[in-house]
């Protein structure tokens, strides 16, 4: 991740010609690895509220502006921010069901490490390293493998990197991050990242540095200024989506001001080294400092930083292990490639066909027997609930289970949710904390007469379903072994008056 006049491998000496048999084995197994790393249940809390936005999108020709699944939040202002990225997983639920939603997410992962295998062998000219690096990244990155609007993201973050590395042979290369950010803005706010890593770059060319393990060429002041025009020109086109300066704003929103989103959703909490990805990556770690002993690489400023930026992340928030993985693998890759020539003898094509003809074999036999209807079968959501629910007409409101907001959206229209996975807007007027309390059996009853609760749509064997059973002020309408309902007896409270 340096420039080319101080890249330790590449610029030393010429690339050597790339032993195709390995290339294609390489290639092979990654897409292997991740087609047996992505899961077929299609099932994930925000995947229906998401595919419910992009119809309304569609149909009514305009972007929304507020809430319309809520009732505790009805027509609060709302920007759908990830709005581009919801169209590709809309496109393909619309035409093949969970099938195009599989195929969609698996398509852009695969995109995504193709691309990150590609750029770690740019990186480190050695492709068995870059094939290490690459692996060793998807093991981290399946903390994210669904069907998730952060996947688009991580592949324009890795679409940028190539960029940069595209812009140190041609400098006008660096003009297509201008229309990158404006995909991005519009896609998720993972666009931040890739700004601040674009200024990282930046900041790393400044400085010229040839001391113990650092070695940096600064650039010259007019490459500088013309990677800071292309900077504050990639920093204008953020502005242009339908949402303007608010929807720019929203990441700073998320790290200030939604404290509960990030201190209670699971993707958020630390990283936990007990967990087979956080093992993966302290011995990741573990392995780049030995063979920093051993060989004393050079590294740039620019490797430092992303390297620095990627665990931080990580180490802080699980969610990032994906940013970790694509920043930190072609760093590992390089320090694997600091004494790895490719002098030997290439990769029989024979073996290479053999095994990449194993692979295949492997992979249409687990397609064959891959049952996509597991989607409608996950314990996570009320799925044997539908038919009584498709009966089910409420005449009051109902409090639900926060993960199956999304769910109800899509699947019972007519039915406004308490609270979804969206957060954002819930966290704004204390829906989501009351969320928790009634969750935590903190005051639940008090709150639940609050918002005027008539019925309770939640997880079977939960402390919350236990209390209001045997508060005798519940009946059961509706049981299954993982959802129950529950309608109040006694008369609903009226609703406070104001002071």
């Amino acid at each position: 991740m340096d420039e080319s006049n101080s890249h330790s491998t590449s610029a030393a000496t010429p690339p050597a010609p790339i032993d195709r048999g390995l290339l294609f084995f390489a290639l092979s197994l990654i897409v292997a690895f991740v087609f047996f790393s992505v899961t077929p249940s299609m099932a994930d809390a925000d995947l229906w509220w998401h595919l419910r936005d992009t119809q309304i999108q569609l149909t009514s020709h305009s972007f929304l502006t507020h809430d319309l699944y809520s009732f505790t939040a009805a027509n609060s202002p709302w920007m759908n921010h990830e709005w581009l990225a919801e169209l590709p997983l809309y496109a393909g639920f619309h035409v093949l069901g969970y099938t195009g939603v599989y195929l969609v997410t698996l398509l852009t992962i695969e995109i995504i490490f193709i691309g990150l295998f590609y750029f770690i062998y740019l990186e480190s000219v050695a492709l068995f390293p870059a094939l290490v690096g690459t692996l060793f990244a998807i093991l981290l990155s399946t903390v994210s493998f669904g069907p998730r609007t952060l996947l688009f993201g991580w592949l324009l973050l890795v679409v940028e990197l190539l960029i940069i590395v595209a812009s140190r042979r041609n400098q006008r290369a660096i003009w297509a991050l201008p229309v990158l950010f404006l995909i991005w803005v519009n896609t998720h706010g993972s666009w931040l990242i890739g700004m601040v890593i674009f200024a990282m770059f930046i900041a790393s060319k400044l400085f010229t540095i040839n001391s113990g393990a650092i070695a940096n060429e600064a650039a010259s002041p007019q490459q500088i200024k013309h990677l800071i025009l292309a900077w504050c020109a990639s920093l204008a086109a953020l502005f242009i989506n339908p949402y303007g300066w608010r929807l720019v704003f929203y990441p700073f929103d998320l790290a200030f001001h939604q404290k509960l989103n990030i201190a209670n959703i699971e993707e958020w909490k630390t990283l936990d080294f007990h967990s087979p990805r956080g093992r993966i990556l302290f011995a990741c770690l573990g392995l780049m400092f030995l063979l920093q002993l051993l060989y004393k690489r050079k590294w740039t400023l620019f490797e430092l930083a992303v390297t620095a930026l990627g665990l931080y992340s990580a180490f802080n928030y699980s969610r990032f292990l994906f940013l970790a993985a694509i920043l930190v693998g072609p760093v590992f890759a390089r320090s694997l490639a600091s004494r790895y020539a490719e002098k030997r003898k290439p990769f029989s094509p024979l073996i290479a066909m053999a095994g990449s003809f194993l692979i295949l074999c492997c992979i249409i036999g687990r397609a064959r027997n891959i049952d996509l209807s597991s989607s409608t079968k996950n314990n996570q959501f009320p799925f044997q609930a539908l038919p009584f629910l498709d009966t089910f007409h409420p005449t009051g409101n109902l409090f639900n289970e926060y993960t199956w907001g999304g769910f109800l959206i899509w699947h019972q229209r007519d039915i406004p949710v308490f609270v979804d996975s969206r957060v954002d807007i819930f966290e704004y007027n204390g829906t989501f904390k009351d969320y928790l309390d009634i969750s935590h059996l903190n005051d639940s009853m008090a709150i639940l007469d609050r918002h005027q609760i008539k019925y309770v749509l939640y997880g079977r064997n939960t402390p919350l379903i236990y209390l209001l059973k045997t508060s005798h002020q519940w009946k059961v309408d509706y049981e299954d072994p993982n959802t129950t309902l529950l309608e109040r007896i006694a008369p609903t409270p009226a609703s406070p008056t104001a002071p």
